[in-house]
């Protein structure tokens, strides 16, 4: 595919001729924030990352996400960290949507252009530096892992996009796809980011409901999206949070591939207090 597909905030400030209403929606059952609204002014920033800013985009919050933070960070170069993740427990996942970066860990250094995506278990010491003379945009997704006695701990990973088949939904001819970067039936894992695609007409042809907690950032394209009780148009570098048990549904409208980065838990009881 086109790398230069992704879509990747750049902040900026909109003047004062911009009329104030947009489509940035806060439920209790779902969120949208629209790519509108990722400008400097909502910028964060973190210890131990230098040359570095970041949209916080999902954390977890009464009556928000509660399982999960995802960030879009944007490094400039010579930036990155020696230090980047301060909580022993928190694993996470890197997905490039511009740029490139060099990752480190275990004594070997792995570079990820767009399309990279790495999967970092807790505990693990890394670190990252751009290296390049251009910025570098990254999704960063964690959760603190739920270990289970007698299953070990996941392995890292690194991949591409690219270089992954996608797995087409059955009765699809071919128009709903998810590409995963671990395998379903790996235990160990108790998160899940993958991206799902579906092509011009595709649909999600029934209003899912289930236990699974979402993030999707929007990577390509358009659609109109099932969100609780409401049909809300993105588009991309829109954000949705879904709830557990918040229908979902999706018609992708055209003309190119919708296709967004996903997130979920996976794999692990019910929590009973």
């Amino acid at each position: 595919m086109n790398k230069s597909t992704y879509f990747a905030p750049s902040g900026g400030h909109p003047d004062q001729t911009q009329l104030l209403s947009d489509r940035a929606v806060f439920t209790d059952a779902y969120a949208v924030i629209p790519k509108g609204t990722m400008r400097d002014i909502v910028t964060s920033f973190l210890p131990f990352w230098d040359e570095t800013r970041l949209w916080v985009i999902a954390r977890p919050l009464s009556g928000f996400a509660e399982t999960f933070s995802q960030y879009i960070m944007e490094v400039q170069p010579g930036g990155g960290s020696e230090r980047p993740e301060l909580d022993p427990q928190a694993q996470g996942v890197l997905f490039v949507v511009e740029g490139s970066f060099d990752l480190s860990f275990n004594g070997e250094t792995y570079r990820l252009e767009e399309g990279g995506y790495a999967y970092l278990p807790a505990g693990l010491k890394w670190t990252l530096k751009n290296n390049g003379d251009a910025v570098t945009r990254f999704h960063w997704v964690r959760k603190s892992y739920e270990a289970v006695d007698g299953l070990d701990h996941p392995d890292p990973i690194i991949a591409n996009e690219k270089d992954v088949a996608a797995n087409v939904m059955p009765d699809t001819d071919g128009v709903w796809a998810t590409t995963r970067f671990v395998d379903p039936t790996d235990l160990r894992h108790d998160m899940h980011v993958t991206i799902v695609t579906l092509q011009p007409g595709g649909v999600i042809p029934f209003c899912e409901t289930h236990v699974m907690e979402h993030g999707l950032y929007v990577l390509e394209g358009k659609a109109v999206y099932r969100l609780n009780q409401d049909w809300v148009e993105v588009e991309a570098g829109d954000y949705m949070w879904l709830r557990a048990f918040c229908p979902q549904a999706c018609y992708a409208g055209g003309p190119g591939p919708f296709r967004y980065l996903l997130y979920k838990d996976v794999n692990r009881h019910m929590k009973l207090g």
